[in-house]
């Protein structure tokens, strides 16, 4: 059978623990190295990133986190996977996403399965940031075996722009399948 949606996963990064796929993440705690146990299950707000307070928005704060694409289809590699920005609110912060340098990695993993930053401020050694907006501009992730996970950093940029609820961005994964 086919890989479908819901064979792929969305799950927070963890930099706790000693192998992937092993501890719990949070969003703030999802500063890469290691995919976590814990799905991104939603599109509810707050799921990866806090709300930018008035601070940090006057300040056009920048904030970086880490998940991971987990292929868990029980044989089927995902290939040529490309992802990106699919929607993004107007008006508020700006996001931009990046392809982790690691390669594709079993989930239950030891190696370093992603860049680890130190905080949310500090960029991933080595990533190249953009927005794409359609399947056509995304960026390549590669192939996805079954089994194995891949991750993706966002990059959130306040704008020092007028207070708006529900600021976000609805990221999206594709690829093609052998069956």
């Amino acid at each position: 059978m086919a890989i479908v949606a819901g064979d792929l996963l969305f799950k927070l990064s963890v930099v706790t623990g000693s192998a992937g796929n092993t501890t719990g993440g949070t969003p703030d705690g999802s500063l890469g190295k290691y995919i976590s146990t814990t799905a991104i299950t939603d599109a509810s707000l707050n799921n990866l990133f806090d709300d930018v307070s008035g601070a940090e928005n006057a300040a056009s704060d920048v904030e970086y986190r880490c998940f991971f694409i987990h292929n868990n289809h029980g044989s089927l590699t995902l290939q040529g996977a490309v992802v990106w920005l699919s929607a993004e609110v107007a008006g508020g912060a700006v996001a931009a996403i990046a392809v982790d340098g690691i390669a594709a990695s079993a989930i239950g993993g030891a190696p370093a399965q992603a860049d680890e930053v130190a905080d949310e401020s500090t960029p991933p050694s080595g990533e190249s940031f953009s927005s794409p907006t359609s399947k056509g501009t995304g960026l390549s992730v590669g192939d996805i075996a079954a089994g194995f996970c891949r991750a993706i950093w966002v990059r959130r940029s306040a704008a020092d722009t007028a207070a708006l609820d529900s600021d976000g961005v609805t990221i999206r994964v594709e690829g093609d399948t052998a069956a």
